[in-house]
């Protein structure tokens, strides 16, 4: 006999699944009564249909039971092992070789390669053909370039720049304005240069007037080379002299064979140096000097110390005039001066724009920090006046050439005496953090080897018009610029450091100090002050 399980195997392979289970019933009834018509069987459908509404809906239904319940049953065996175990057939592991991994990876980074190489040889070689095909580069590419660096509108149909260092913070009337446009291909042609027979000569660069798709007109009073020049004058000799934005000389050419941002940059400097002077000139008329400052065409003229005039010259020359250049002057000029007045004009740039905030937060905008402090500070009203109170650039600029001479003076004073005098040793040390208009000089004055018994020292600081000496005991004095206070307060600081040096050297013998004189009236006549005198008494008694 079969068993259980056998028995439901036999059952279950006579089971069509594929099958709904209605239909067999009917079709074994239509095989029962075979004899019945086709029209019978279709209205015997079409009345069962009527009698059963929701038949369909009942086997949909039974169908997805059936599905759910199968669902079940297969993840109730895969997740219980004691109905079934699901295990992978293993599989043997292929051979793996390093070299052919190698190998491979190298052939698919050389494919990877070439495929980058050729693309950019394509990109590369459409580079060339543009730039082959374009001979003149574009206007529109010249005209982003001068936009980086200068400001420009469309006033209509033309394009208009500015020059102006008004957005700088520059209050100066003239306008700097020039127009941009299209250079023409006859121009181009016309004003560009022959080639140069010379096979040394230097190959014009990239940015040469011909290859340029711009054209810049300037004003005329704009055009050609200026600078600023600065003589200080004693009894007509040139001390120092000073260029103030002096270009090349090789940019006299005309500005018709002149780059573009060359032509601008030209134009801008000779601007600067129009505001530069014109606000040194209308200063020198309203200033209030003991001797008149003096405004003579393109010249200043002002008085720095008796005998020296400084002098502030305006230079402009264009390509076009052939008038004879001036000697030149001496190379050493004074750099300080130079960037000194440069710095002038762009500090009044810079105080025109950037305006002190407020201190509180919630106090107006533009006083400076001490006027809102004054309130609470109780200034009286020499303060507040002190507070208004501002130099000039012209004021400024000859307060650094008084300190200038006033320098000279002193290093040419100390220079002297160290030479004259051989006993005892000066030795100057400068300090190198000076402002423009103050320096302070440390003296050491000490005896040849006995510079550790007694040593004199003492400060000088240089002023505009006047020196202020400090000495070791604390004594402040107070001389004009003449040098001659200087020369006679040194030579009475050595003379006291020889009765100190005496004095110090005697008391590490075992001398006795008796008494001193720095007035005595007797040896030769000194022609300054008379000799000092020191008395002594031997330890033995002789």
């Amino acid at each position: 006999p079969l068993t259980l399980s056998e028995n439901l195997a036999k059952i279950a392979q006579k089971i069509d699944f594929s099958k709904a289970n209605g239909e067999e019933p009917r079709k074994d009834t239509a095989a029962e009564n075979g004899e019945k018509s086709e029209e019978d069987s279709k209205d015997s459908t079409s009345f069962q249909a009527s009698l059963w509404p929701w038949d369909g809906v009942r086997q949909k239904l039974r169908n997805a039971l059936t599905e759910v319940c199968v669902l079940a049953d297969v993840l109730a065996i895969a997740k219980e092992k004691r109905y079934m175990v699901l295990d992978p057939v293993p599989q043997e592991p292929p051979e793996v070789k390093p070299m052919v991994q190698v190998y491979s990876r190298k052939k698919a980074l050389a494919g990877a390669a070439q495929v980058l190489m050729m693309g950019a040889e394509r990109l590369r070689n459409s580079q060339n053909e543009l730039a082959r095909n374009r001979s003149t580069p574009d206007f529109h590419i010249e005209l982003l370039r001068l936009r980086q660096n200068w400001r420009l509108k469309k006033v209509g149909n033309s394009i208009i720049g500015d020059l102006s260092y008004r957005t700088a913070g520059s209050k100066y009337t003239q306008t700097g304005m020039f127009e941009v446009t299209k250079a023409e291909e006859e121009e181009k042609m016309q004003t560009s240069p022959p080639a140069s027979p010379n096979p040394n000569a230097p190959t014009p660069q990239t940015h040469n007037p011909k290859s340029s798709a711009l054209k810049v007109t300037i004003p005329s009073e704009l055009q050609g080379v200026a600078y600023i020049e600065v003589l200080c004058q004693k009894d007509q000799e040139d001390l120092c002299s000073a260029n103030i934005s002096l270009l090349n000389s090789s940019t006299a050419s005309s500005n018709a064979d002149m780059h573009w941002q060359q032509k601008l940059e030209a134009a801008q400097n000779v601007l600067f140096c129009k505001e530069l002077f014109s606000q040194l000139a209308r200063e020198a008329v309203h200033l209030r000097a003991p001797i008149p400052h003096m405004v003579v065409g393109n010249q200043i003229m002002a008085n720095v110390l008796p005998g020296i005039q400084l002098i502030i010259g305006l230079c402009h020359s264009t390509g076009n005039d052939k008038k004879p250049s001036p000697p030149p002057h001496k190379s050493d000029h004074d750099h300080v001066l130079e960037h000194s007045l440069h710095q002038l004009l762009r500090e009044v740039h810079h105080k025109n724009t950037h305006h002190p905030f407020p201190h509180p937060a919630s106090g107006p905008i533009g006083p400076s920090k001490r006027r809102c402090l004054a309130g609470p500070s109780a200034a009286d009203r020499y303060d507040l006046l002190e507070m208004t109170k501002s130099l000039t650039l012209l004021e400024q600029i000859i307060h650094q050439a008084q300190h200038f001479f006033m320098r000279i003076r002193t290093e040419y004073v100390l220079d002297t005496i160290a030479k004259e005098v051989k006993d005892p040793l000066i030795v100057s040390h400068w300090n190198a953090l000076n402002s423009p208009t103050h320096s302070c000089v440390k003296i050491n004055i000490w005896t040849n080897g006995y510079d550790t018994v007694c040593r004199t020292s003492l400060a000088v600081h240089v002023g505009e018009k006047s020196l202020k000496c400090i000495c070791r005991d604390g004594r402040v004095m107070h001389m004009s610029y003449e040098p001659q206070e200087l020369r006679d307060l040194i030579f009475c600081q050595i003379h006291q450091h020889q009765i100190t040096a005496v004095q110090s050297l005697a008391k590490c013998m075992g001398w006795q100090f008796l008494a001193n004189s720095s007035h005595l009236g007797l040896g030769a006549v000194e022609p300054l002050g008379n000799a000092s005198s020191c008395i002594l008494a031997s330890p033995t008694g002789d």
